[in-house]
C-alpha cells in the first residue's frame, strides 16, 4: 500500500514520556503537546519525501530511498543518518535513541516510536 497522501495529527499516546525520554526540553514538550501536525508523504517506488508541518509554518522534509542511508532531520532538528526498511508493509527505522514505525491501517497513518520500556503512537487521519 501506498503512504502517499496528506494526513492530519488525530491523537497521540504517551507524548510527554517520550518525548522526555529523548531528551526534549520541558518548554518544547510543552508547545508541541497540542499541535496538529500536519505529515505530506510523496512515495515513488522505494524513493519517499517525508514533510512534517507544524503550526506557524515550521517544517521538516526528509528524503530517503528503503534500504539506503540518508541523512534526516528529527523533531530536536539534529541530523542523524538512518536507513529505512520496509517489512511487511510498514516503514521502520533503528534512529539512534529510538525505533520507528509507520503504517497505513484502516486508512490512517499510524506511527509508533519506542524508546527502551516508552512507546509513543501517533494516529493521523487523510486529508489528502
Amino acid at each position: 500500500m501506498s503512504f502517499s497522501g496528506k494526513y492530519e495529527v488525530e491523537s497521540e499516546e504517551n507524548y510527554d514520556n517520550f518525548m522526555k525520554r529523548i531528551g526534549l526540553p520541558a518548554d518544547a514538550i510543552e508547545k508541541g503537546r497540542h499541535f496538529k501536525i500536519v505529515n505530506e508523504v510523496t512515495q515513488n517506488g522505494d524513493e519517499f519525501t517525508w514533510s512534517q508541518i507544524y503550526p506557524g509554518g515550521k517544517s521538516i522534509t526528509n528524503k530517503f530511498v528503503i534500504g539506503k542511508e540518508s541523512e534526516m532531520e528529527l523533531v530536536d532538528s539534529k541530523k542523524i543518518k538512518a536507513t529505512m526498511k520496509m517489512e511487511g508493509g510498514k516503514l521502520v527505522g533503528a534512529f539512534p535513541n529510538f525505533h520507528y514505525t509507520a503504517e497505513i491501517a484502516g486508512g490512517k497513518l499510524v506511527e509508533t516510536s519506542t524508546v527502551g520500556d516508552v512507546t509513543f503512537k501517533r494516529i493521523s487521519k487523510r486529508l489528502a
